[in-house]
């Protein structure tokens, strides 16, 4: 139906009521993204991929494809690790299409190519000697997770390249799916969601409807008695909410389980409700999202607060030390997100997707592109680092695909000629309008400052209605044009002359962020805020104290300084302020004033901590 090369193609989508611009029309030149971007292009990926190698995650489709000899290597869902990798370097190519991983891509597509079945069916675990075992236990082993990310890899590949290669696999594994758990199969859905928003997007493509009744039936299917989930004993102890199958998918309406696997099976919800398949979903989303929203998202946009089960806890339990916030679950709410954005065109979507990514994602990965967290936790004493890969490594490349794709999720279209604006990015993007095609020039220093001009271009006057965020978090704007503010979004409506310019200035204070009173974990702190950006204060900067001894004024007079040579070019916030004075004694004394002296402090965006000498870390600072 659509080539858009996005991830999420609303393009006909009858209860979208925003159209995603093609990525290959967005030029992404910002200080902060562009190159974060091209380190993963340039290394990110190719250190990825040689990871999938050393672990032997390449070569379980060679054995699939009877190339070579031995045992499966690695976790049984490592076949999606090779998709994600593969899907951020398709995205790579759209934007640049003579880049060097070209040929990975190339090569790594024969190979799955090769690796499948006759009869559709494709996972390199279940090839071979446990090749009876295949759909027994959807409970535990990530078949339909794999085969959703194979899907997306495989449109993305569509969409980027123009090759049918991937999309003929992912086409003759969905008609296996489809045979086997279609409406003449046996109706029944994975312990880890992620095929139903991957079959949404394959039918986006096809324009078969096949796949919007199976991912349609998957989401019906949980929460059943008895468990249309097939397996073995649990292995997370029977705890069914965990995988999201406690209740039917109508009556979750608050977040529960394995965040990431809730944040995809919404996700695929969101989905359904946009293609016209879900009208009875609506409220369980907006009632998910509210309790996300206002009881169990960390202020980084992180998800997760607990180790156990990689889980989502209970209301206003956010640990700031012990947090789980798996990168993929940040990942996972912008995709939800974003979906619930097309949809509605509230600015609230929109705010969300910017804080987890400027935060809870951009963390994820180190300035060098070649080591990633799995947890980001919002407090530490020294020791969490990041690493060049895990056994269980969906993160690297969730990161890698997310950054790749990051021009899709920067503007819009809608269907009255509007052009809309969802991140501040410098650079350009081209849009359709009911007068022909405008460019629209960015230039910004986002998020390091609020200013942000934009100048059209095009060959004759062009009238549509230009959006432009204004996040929840300014409360102070000016703009050189007029307009009104709906939605979190300020409506300029015009018809615009080639060189017409409008400039539009956030006002940037540094903001003191309190927590609700019932997160127990910061009760008496505040999180240092400016703009999008959550600070942190990191033991490299302060040589006179230790950072979990830092009480903060809650009348600092801040100073902000832009430093082009820290950590890539950041702006640092300092101010005076505390140290509480420790010495030792007994665990338990009488309570008195706790002795302290002065400091200066240096807070610098959580994006970029754990870039220098390991030492403590705090997000949450008690004040003074």
């Amino acid at each position: 139906m659509t080539d858009t090369a996005t991830p999420a193609d609303t393009g006909h989508s009858p209860l979208a009521v925003l159209r995603p611009i093609d990525q290959r029309r967005v030029r992404v030149a910002d200080p902060f993204w562009a190159p974060r971007r091209q380190v993963m292009a340039d290394t990110s990926l190719e250190a990825q991929y040689q990871r999938c190698e050393d672990y032997g995650l390449i070569d379980n489709f060679r054995r699939a494809a009877g190339r070579l000899d031995g045992d499966f290597a690695g976790m049984f869902y490592a076949d999606s690790d090779v998709y994600k990798w593969l899907e951020a370097a398709c995205w790579t190519l759209a934007d640049q299409p003579r880049h060097a991983i070209g040929k990975r891509v190339a090569d790594v597509a024969e190979l799955i190519e090769a690796a499948q079945d006759d009869d559709g069916y494709l996972n390199t675990y279940f090839t071979g000697p446990r090749a009876d075992q295949r759909w027994s236990n959807l409970r535990h082993r990530h078949e339909l997770y794999c085969a959703g990310h194979l899907i997306q890899a495989a449109v993305a590949h569509h969409r980027a390249t123009g090759s049918t290669r991937l999309l003929g696999v992912a086409t003759r594994l969905a008609a296996h799916l489809d045979a086997r758990f279609g409406p003449q199969g046996a109706r029944a859905a994975c312990g880890h969601p992620e095929a139903e928003m991957a079959l949404v997007e394959l039918f986006r493509v096809t324009g078969d409807e096949r796949h919007l009744v199976l991912a349609r039936r998957m989401i019906d299917a949980r929460g059943r008695t008895p468990s249309e989930i097939p397996g073995h004993e649990p292995t997370y102890g029977g705890d069914s909410w965990a995988i999201q199958d406690h209740l039917p998918f109508t009556e979750q309406t608050e977040m529960a389980g394995h965040a990431v696997r809730a944040l995809y099976l919404y996700g695929g919800a969101a989905d359904l409700l946009l293609e016209g398949h879900g009208d009875d979903l609506a409220e369980t989303l907006r009632a998910a999202w509210r309790d996300l929203r206002d009881h169990k998202v960390y202020v980084t946009g992180g998800v997760g607060s607990r180790w156990h089960y990689e889980a989502i806890g209970r209301p206003y339990e956010l640990p700031n030390e012990r947090a789980y916030a798996e990168t993929c679950a940040a990942i996972a709410q912008i995709q939800l997100a974003w979906r619930l954005l097309l949809h509605t065109g509230k600015g609230e979507y929109r705010d969300a997707i910017e804080r987890a990514l400027y935060n809870g994602v951009a963390c994820g990965v180190d300035l060098d592109g070649e080591r990633f967290f799995y947890q980001n936790p919002l407090a530490d004493r020294g020791g969490h680092r990041r690493s060049p890969w895990f056994d269980t490594a969906c993160c690297p490349p969730n990161i890698a695909r997310t950054l790749a794709s990051l021009p899709g999720y920067a503007w819009t279209t809608d269907d009255d000629g509007g052009v809309w604006a969802h991140l501040y990015l410098q650079g350009e993007a081209t849009a359709d309008t009911p007068d022909g095609p405008v460019t629209l020039e960015t230039s910004t220093e986002y998020p390091w400052q609020g200013s942000v001009r934009i100048r059209v271009r095009a060959d004759g006057p062009r009238a549509f209605a230009l959006r432009l965020p204004v996040p929840a978090w300014c409360a102070a704007w000016t703009c050189s044009l007029p307009g009104e503010v709906e939605d979190g979004y300020l409506r300029i409506d015009r018809t615009w002359q080639p060189g017409d310019e409008v400039e539009l200035t956030l006002d940037m204070p540094v903001r003191l962020t309190s927590a609700h009173p019932r997160v127990l974990a910061d009760q008496g702190r505040v999180a240092v805020e400016r703009g999008p950006l959550v600070y942190c204060l990191e033991q490299a900067d302060h040589d006179d104290a230790d950072v979990w001894d830092v009480r903060l004024p809650a009348d600092a007079d801040w100073r902000v300084e832009h430093e082009s040579g820290l950590l890539g070019g950041v702006t640092v916030l300092s101010c005076q302020a505390r140290a509480e004075e420790h010495g030792p004694g007994p665990l338990y004394r009488p309570h008195t004033a706790t002795p302290s002296r002065p400091v200066h402090v240096r807070a610098v965006p959580y994006a970029v901590w754990a870039n220098r000498e390991p030492g403590p870390m705090q997000v949450w600072i008690p004040l003074s």
